[in-house]
């Protein structure tokens, strides 16, 4: 159980043991129907339910004054620096910057309802948010050493988007894009919300060998247990820490906000980032009221280390399907854009796609502007190789609004099967993107023949998004630190003060 008491639920259930990110919750129809849509409405978070208790809301915001912030800064900078063990505690406070509202504050979905105020919209479809400030920020500390394990209340999904290592990190109240195999364990992240919550049954099978049993989501419901490994591994850590940095989170729900206090006593200490005060407080060695991001900016400069972009990058699949005509005088053939996830699965990242055949002048362009995208044509058997140029028209939240990919048509079955490694790609495809922001990279990461079927299946890996946190015009002002301007500059590998890097701050790619 989650709670001492189960509050009156007078309509259907919300899980209250998740952070607001838990309000980003749809069926899998409204996910569908809002693909093309510039904005998302939160409509639906109307239908959540009336819980009497859950805690306070509509708590007033502290700011720090800036010469307390400063000292601050530094203080958090320096025990992160001396830290052996540093394990961070995040809660919905963090993604507030990515377009997603929290729960308790003025502005919180719950103190919204309960004044009887409308809910916000969201600037993006949510399986479109990207990681911010705070989130690659954590995923440098991880890259130096420095962070050790990370402990999510929110069901995002942004630190793994973000690069943190799966094992490096515990969702204790789950994940809406990922969905895990009850059998052997084996887990998959999706790029779409998984149509189910409370750990249900999916339309999706695990695909490992000699499995093929049902998946299921993992996002709580009320009466679900906090899952075991992930808890251990929490406790585990927290117990290990010598820090534990707790982030834009209100530390009310339990049992995951007592799980800071398990440092204490091996003479651990907790410091708390939060717009509000916290029930924790006074267990705490450092209390700092102000935005997350701010602070984790500035205590990334005074560590002299760099907030890496983040490129996003996905993937698609084209399917080439051949056959003869009954006279064998002619091919006819189709190809399919879908998801690598299976021919169901939703493509949320394409709008619509724009084929062209410049090499065959009589056949006829053509425009798919619905899913599933199904191209079929028929061709003389003696037509030689031919590319189909497909123009990719991406969905809202996409920084490109389209880019290019040749699918190669061969009426011969190739026999060759390409798989490259997808983890050089990707970082190959992110040092593009880094250094020619200005178009949507692709990179084919694997091919695929089906003698027996006589297909071909290609897999497409697209830049669709980039995101700075630093620029230029963010150090020529210099950062505040100690009450005093420190100038910065531009170093080998990054932005970065002008103190000489020390070892453990080398920052990888």
């Amino acid at each position: 159980m989650f709670m001492s008491r189960k509050p009156k639920v007078l309509s259907i259930w919300v899980p209250l043991q998740i952070s607001w990110n838990c309000s980003l919750i749809t069926l899998y129809s409204n996910i569908s129907n809002n693909l093309n849509n510039s904005t998302m409405s939160l409509g639906y978070a109307e239908k959540l339910s009336y819980i009497e208790d859950v805690g306070k809301v509509g708590m007033v915001e502290i700011l720090d004054p800036p010469h307390i912030l400063h000292q601050k800064i530094e203080l958090l900078a320096r025990m992160i620096q001396k830290s052996k063990h540093l394990v961070v505690f995040t809660g919905a406070g963090i993604s507030t910057s990515c377009g997603i509202p929290d729960f308790r504050g003025p502005k919180g979905i719950w103190t919204l309802q309960r004044e009887g105020k409308a809910l916000p919209e969201a600037s993006l479809p949510f399986h479109r948010a990207m990681p911010g400030i705070t989130h690659m920020a954590l995923v440098e500390l991880e890259k130096a050493g420095i962070l050790k394990f990370l402990i999510s209340q929110n069901i995002d999904g942004l630190h793994l988007r973000s690069g943190i290592p799966r094992e490096k990190i515990s969702e204790i109240h789950g994940n809406s894009f990922l969905e895990k195999c009850p059998s052997c364990g084996d887990e998959y992240t999706r790029d779409f919300e998984v149509e189910t919550i409370g750990l249900k049954e999916t339309s999706r099978k695990c695909s490992s060998a000699h499995c093929g049993k049902k998946l299921r989501d993992t996002v709580l419901d009320w009466e679900d247990a906090l899952p075991v490994k992930e808890m251990n591994a929490a406790e585990k850590h927290c117990k290990m820490a010598d820090v534990v940095l707790c982030l834009g989170t209100s530390l009310q729900i339990t049992p995951a906000c007592n799980l800071p206090l398990k440092c204490i006593r091996g003479g651990g200490k907790i410091v708390i980032i939060n717009l509000q005060e916290t029930p924790k407080d006074k267990k705490a060695s450092l209390v700092i009221h102000e935005r997350v991001d701010k602070i984790i900016r500035g205590v990334m400069a005074f560590l002299n280390l760099r907030i890496p972009p983040f490129v996003r990058i996905d993937l698609l699949q084209t399917i080439l399907t051949r056959g003869y005509s009954g006279d064998k005088k002619y091919v006819n053939w189709s190809i399919d854009i879908t998801s690598v996830h299976g021919k169901r699965a939703p493509l949320p990242f394409v709008k619509s796609v724009e084929v062209f055949f410049p090499e065959c002048e009589n056949m006829k362009d053509a425009v798919l502007d619905k899913q599933p995208f199904h191209l079929k044509r028929r061709t003389a058997r003696n037509t030689k190789p031919f590319d189909a140029l497909l123009n990719l028209n991406f969905s809202d939240g996409c920084k490109y609004s389209t880019t290019q990919i040749k699918v190669p048509v061969d009426f011969e079955v190739p026999i060759v099967t390409l798989k490259n490694e997808k983890d050089s790609i990707f970082a190959k495809l992110r040092r593009r993107a880094i250094n020619n922001p200005f178009c949507g990279q692709t990179a084919i990461v694997e091919r695929k023949p089906k003698l027996v079927s006589r297909n071909e299946v290609i897999v497409y890996a697209l830049v669709t998004n980039i995101r700075w946190y630093e620029s230029a015009n963010d150090f020529e002002g210099g950062i505040m630190c100690n009450g005093n301007m420190k100038r910065v500059k531009l170093v080998k590998g990054g932005w970065g003060t002008s103190r000489k890097r020390s070892k453990g701050s080398v920052h990888r790619q």
